[in-house]
């Protein structure tokens, strides 16, 4: 049975390890998906989409039209996709970018649209009028989302660390990028009338993990996850210096945080620093899997190609999920977005594993059971 997850702030509302994704979806065609991709509720109108079709890249942001009639789909490479009463107007499918796509915003009467890419990069079509761009400028991470004002004359990015950046007639309510706390911030949202808006929080919103059994699912590996999910939020200790954790010592602690779990589920292993003793300590008792394998909460997935140096074996982090489709979701000790040398415990994915070089940067090389 999984443990309630409580944490605080699920939504700020406004007047080494290696860093948490830019993307934080799942790269999975939209054609493995009941043949559509976008699900209409309530009175939003259910217009044919993706059937059929499948992507070079993954579907990250949509906007509607102003009638509700339609809506723009925008995908990482860039490529723009209308239905409805969407009209297409141009995008940046087949052509180089710096970083991929994360966000999209459309003009107030449907003419046009602006995408942004996770550098801070704009891009803008039909009507939508060019106001800037954070390609360049130094806010020590990356661009998660964007918003525009009501009129169409300015829009606000959003930085994975809570930072906004306004442009054109954007009013600027906070916070500032480069300025503490650093919640990893997803999106962006306008207030009607453009007096405000909002920023999602994910890592802030109140978790609990349940995923189909399996014939290897464990309570304990549930309650280990739970408790790495706990811990999900800024670093308590990082006032004390860099690196400065509540798992060992002031170093960098992904392995430390990942032992120190185990260890509260009864585990008798060592609060190793180092990733590759993770899997050495796994292997010697037969509990390292390979990379191809499935995991279940509770296991840890070790990043890189090999246990043998800190050079090779860069990452670890918690399984906390399995979807059906063998996707995972992790709970991540010294993580980003948060400058280097404060970073936090964060939640990751879903991604399918094999995927993990393209989402993560990173390749998994192996697997390692409690």
């Amino acid at each position: 049975m999984a443990l309630p997850i409580v944490l605080a702030g699920a939504v700020l509302v406004v007047g080494g390890a290696p860093r948490t994704p830019v993307n934080r979806l799942r790269s999975a065609a939209l054609a493995d998906f009941s043949g559509s991709g976008v699900a209409a509720y309530g009175s939003a109108a259910t217009i044919p989409n993706f059937a059929g079709v499948t992507l070079a890249a993954p579907a990250v942001a949509m906007a509607p039209t102003p009638d509700g009639g339609g809506y723009w789909v925008v995908a990482a490479d860039g490529g723009v996709f209308s239905f409805g009463d969407a009209s297409f107007h141009g995008s940046m499918g087949g052509k180089p970018l710096d970083a991929p796509v994360v966000g999209m915003a459309a003009t107030p009467d449907g003419g046009g649209y602006w995408m942004v890419a996770a550098d801070g990069g704009v891009f803008s079509f039909g009507d939508a009028a060019f106001h800037g761009s954070a390609a360049g400028d130094d806010i020590g991470t990356w661009v998660s989302g964007m918003a525009a004002t009501a009129d169409g004359g300015g829009y606000w990015l959003a930085a994975a660390t809570a930072g906004v950046l306004p442009f054109g007639n954007a009013a600027f309510d906070g916070p500032s990028p480069n300025q503490p706390p650093f919640p990893p911030t997803a999106a962006i949202a306008a207030a009607p009338g453009g007096g405000g808006y909002w920023l999602l929080q994910p890592d802030s919103i109140r978790t609990s993990f349940s995923t189909p059994g399996g014939p290897e699912d464990t309570a304990a590996g549930h309650e280990a996850a739970a408790i790495a999910a706990a811990q999900i939020g800024p670093d308590p200790d990082e006032g004390q210096g860099p690196f400065c954790n509540p798992y060992g010592p002031c170093e960098e602690w992904c392995a430390l945080f990942a032992t120190w779990d185990w260890e509260q589920i009864g585990v008798p292993i060592p609060r190793y620093p180092f990733v590759g003793s993770i899997y050495d300590w796994a292997a010697a008792r037969g509990l390292a899997l390979p990379p191809t394998a499935t995991p279940v909460p509770g296991d840890a997935v070790l990043y890189g190609t090999g246990p043998q140096n800190v050079d090779t074996s860069v990452h670890v982090a918690v399984v906390a999920e399995v979807w059906p489709d063998g996707a995972i979701t992790t709970v991540d000790g010294d993580s980003g977005p948060e400058p280097n040398g404060l970073y936090a415990v964060t939640f990751n994915g879903p991604f399918l594993p094999a995927d993990s070089e393209s989402y993560n940067g990173m390749p998994i090389y192996a697997f390692a059971q409690p």
